[in-house]
This record gives C-alpha cells, sequence and structure tokens, in this order.
C-alpha cells in the first residue's frame, strides 16, 4: 500500500513554482476556513481553537520531543476520515510510529506502523472526501498513493501554505495548539533521527500525556575523580 508517490510528485512541482505563489498567508490561528454545511450560504466558519470546547473532536499527539500537539478534527468537512482517525487513535495505532518523511517548508507525514511510507492499517482505504478546505500552515490531510479512494491510516501536517494539494487530499483538521511543536519536527525521508507519536489520543478520554524520560547526562573522567562532598 503506497501512500508516498502522488505527494512527492506534488512537492516537485511545487518546490519549481515561484516563491509568491505561496501567498502572504498569516499563521493558521489567523485563518478562517469553509465548512461544508455553511458553504450553501456562501458563509465560512472558523476552526475553533479552544481546547475546552468539542473535546470529542480534539486529537492529541505526544511527541518524542516531549511536547503536545492538539488538532482541531473536523467531521463536517470529512466524517469517514475523521472517524478513522479517532478510531486508529483510540486503538492505539499510532503509538510510536514515527514521522517518516518530513520535507523542510513543506509538510511532516505519520501513520505507517512500518516507517517506510508503504503501509497502513488493516482495516479497508477510504473513498476521498476532498473538500474546498485549503492547506494551510497547520492543516492536517490524509496521505494516499495514486487512487483517489486509497487513504488509510498516515497524514500529513502542512509547515506552510501549499494551494496545489486543494481538493487533491482530503483536509480533516487542523492544529490548534503547539504548532512549534510540529515545526521542530525532524526532517528526513526519512528522518535520521525521527520524531515519534509516543501517544495519540481523543482529548474527551483524558489519557495523560506519558512520563518524558531524559538520557542522564555524560558522566566524564573529571566526574569520575571529583571529590566527594561532605
Amino acid at each position: 500500500m503506497l501512500k508516498s508517490p502522488t505527494l512527492f510528485l506534488t512537492l516537485a512541482a511545487l518546490l519549481a513554482a515561484p516563491a509568491s505563489a505561496l501567498g502572504n498567508r498569516k499563521d493558521a490561528a489567523a485563518e478562517t476556513v469553509a465548512t461544508p454545511e455553511a458553504s450553501t450560504a456562501g458563509q465560512y466558519a472558523s476552526v475553533d481553537f479552544d481546547l475546552t470546547k468539542d473535546r470529542e473532536d480534539i486529537l492529541f499527539l505526544d511527541l518524542s520531543n516531549g511536547q503536545r500537539v492538539a488538532i482541531r478534527l473536523m467531521p463536517g468537512w470529512a466524517p469517514q476520515h475523521v472517524a478513522r482517525i479517532k478510531e486508529l487513535a483510540r486503538a492505539g495505532f499510532y503509538d510510536n510510529v514515527v514521522f517518516h518523511r518530513v520535507i523542510d517548508g513543506f509538510m511532516a507525514q505519520t501513520g505507517d506502523p512500518t516507517g517506510t511510507g508503504q503501509g497502513g492499517s488493516s482495516l479497508p482505504d477510504l473513498e476521498a472526501e476532498f473538500n474546498p478546505q485549503p492547506h494551510l500552515r497547520g492543516t492536517v490531510s490524509m496521505a494516499r498513493a495514486a487512487s483517489e479512494d486509497s487513504a488509510n491510516s498516515q497524514f500529513f501536517i502542512v509547515f506552510y501554505p501549499r494551494f496545489s494539494l486543494d481538493r487533491q487530499y482530503t483536509v480533516f483538521g487542523r492544529v490548534i495548539d503547539n504548532m512549534d511543536a510540529v515545526d521542530a519536527i525532524q526532517r528526513g525521508e526519512p528522518p535520521e533521527n525521527p520524531t515519534r507519536v509516543v501517544q495519540a489520543s481523543i482529548a474527551s478520554d483524558n489519557v495523560p500525556p506519558p512520563a518524558v524520560t531524559t538520557a542522564p547526562a555524560e558522566i566524564t573522567a573529571d566526574d569520575l575523580n571529583a571529590p566527594i562532598e561532605q
């Protein structure tokens, strides 16, 4: 189940485009996006960044860099994709899965337990739920192979606006807290020392962040020979 090639080919086209094509967008927190329910009236509702509201539709990613990222899931945009993400998160599928493909200036991709970009869950692939949501900074979108109906478990988080992806990948959420932690994800294809999703959970389940273990400080010969303090 190959998930990376289509996204890679899109990247090649993006990198060949002038920088001005990215536009002068502000941070994702200031952006306003459409919901399918309101689009018929030509109105647009903003993503709710309040972590205390609708916690059933907030995904927490506890990363190996010690940070917790919050993602607002939007079932109105892509109900089947949101249901899949919640099902897999609650099953522990994403726990200890690496960000296997992280391209500076583009996106960070995870959700493959094999870490190769070719894996997925045992669940059936999803039919595309393309929607008008733009790929802004912090957008969370489903990865897929060449077929539009091949999304399964892998998803990516966009570092900077990439509007060439619009209506080609299913957008199902947005980072609403700690985008700085996403920016800190290790780059590479694959990264030499990949950042992991230590734990994924739904906010309403009240799963505490995992304990952060830190490596002991390096002990030198001077430390061993230092006098013992009384």
